[in-house]
C-alpha cells in the first residue's frame, strides 16, 4: 500500500500542540512500520517547510528536510500537473481549495496511488482513501 503525504498529516505528526497529533503520530507510525512506500509532491514540501519555519522555528523545518524528506518519494510538478491544478481550482470557484491541493490530485491520479494520508476533506471528496490509524 502505497501512501501520498500531504501538508496536514506532515504538521500534525511534527508539532505536538496540533489537534491531530496523537492520531497522526500513530498512523504515521503504523505506515512507517509496514514499510508502506511514500510519496509527497514538491509544493507539499514547500509549503511545509514554510509552515513549521514559521509557526515553530527553523529547528521544526530543519528536522522535517533531515528526518522526514529521506524517507519519502518527492514527486516533482509537471507543468501539466501545474496547469491541471490552476485549472481545478478555478473552475471549482472554491476559496478554501488550494492550488497545493489540486496539484496533489493531479499527482496522485498520475501515480496511480490510491491512499492519502491526510486531515482534509478535499481528498476525500476527490474518491482517495484516508489513511487511519487502525490501516
Amino acid at each position: 500500500m502505497s501512501v501520498f503525504v500531504d501538508t496536514l498529516a506532515f504538521l500534525a505528526v511534527l508539532n505536538a500542540d496540533d489537534f491531530h497529533h496523537q492520531e497522526a503520530a500513530a498512523a504515521w507510525k503504523s505506515i512507517v512500520e509496514k514499510g508502506a512506500p511514500l510519496f509527497t509532491q514538491n509544493y507539499v514540501v514547500l509549503e511545509t517547510f514554510a509552515v513549521l519555519q514559521n509557526r515553530i522555528g527553523i529547528a521544526a523545518a530543519r528536522g522535517f528536510i533531515e528526518d522526514i524528506i529521506p524517507v519519502m518519494h518527492v514527486e516533482w510538478v509537471t507543468e501539466a500537473d501545474h496547469g491541471q491544478g490552476i485549472t481545478a481550482v478555478l473552475t471549482a470557484a472554491r476559496r478554501h481549495l488550494s492550488l497545493t491541493d489540486c496539484v496533489s490530485f493531479s499527482i496522485i491520479r498520475r501515480l496511480g496511488l490510491r491512499k492519502v494520508f491526510c486531515f482534509d476533506k478535499h481528498f476525500m471528496e476527490q474518491g482517495f482513501e484516508m489513511v487511519q490509524v487502525r490501516d
